[in-house]
């Protein structure tokens, strides 16, 4: 079948005949033409390390992060399109919100995750939205251990101890693979994340 869309990338509720949805193969795309995101996770902490592009000198230092606190224990990085990312980071905050308001303790992360990957996937089901250009890294440390998850734009979501997501994301994987990373400290994890 033909790879380009021919019509059929007009919607995100449009499948091509060989079964695929093209606005959620460019969202993928946004995603790997962005900085990279690498996550580990240790045996007492998450450590999210981004890769910042800097396209040119007259950029303020700080401006446009790319992790950010989502609850006092719940942190997030995100790869792909910034204004996209920070519109996901501002419903997972809503959501953390309104759980503390209503139950009076804080969010579990598999909670947050489920919520914001059916957020995420709600806009690859109708042809007048798209689907979101990010990818987003979500850790915590809760229950005495770390917990981490990763969401694809199509709002597929999976834990993992270690991810990579963005430009250089098969180089980083290739390195995550051999560490050892349950038995690695919170120091270990930082100098590994800047290495790679």
């Amino acid at each position: 079948m033909s790879s380009i869309g021919t019509g059929y990338d007009l919607s995100a509720s449009q499948f091509s005949p060989d079964g695929r949805v093209f606005q959620v193969e460019y969202a993928v795309k946004a995603v790997e033409n962005s900085g990279t995101v690498i996550a580990l996770r240790g045996k007492d902490c998450v450590v999210f390390a981004v890769e910042k592009l800097v396209t040119s000198k007259l950029y303020e230092a700080g401006a446009n992060k790319r992790i950010f606190n989502i609850d006092k224990h719940i942190g997030m990085a995100v790869s792909g399109l910034i204004s996209d990312a920070r519109q996901i980071v501002d419903i997972a905050r809503k959501e953390a919100s309104n759980y503390r308001n209503q139950y009076g303790v804080s969010v579990p992360l598999k909670y947050l995750n489920d919520r914001v990957s059916m957020y995420m996937h709600a806009y690859t089901l109708y042809s007048a939205v798209r689907p979101y250009g990010c990818s987003v890294v979500l850790g915590a440390y809760e229950n005495d251990e770390p917990v981490m998850y990763t969401i694809d734009p199509s709002g597929v979501s999976y834990g993992y101890y270690g991810c990579a997501v963005g430009k250089a994301k098969q180089a980083a994987k290739t390195e995550v693979e051999k560490l050892k990373l349950a038995n690695m400290s919170t120091r270990d994890l930082v100098k590994e994340a800047a290495r790679m």
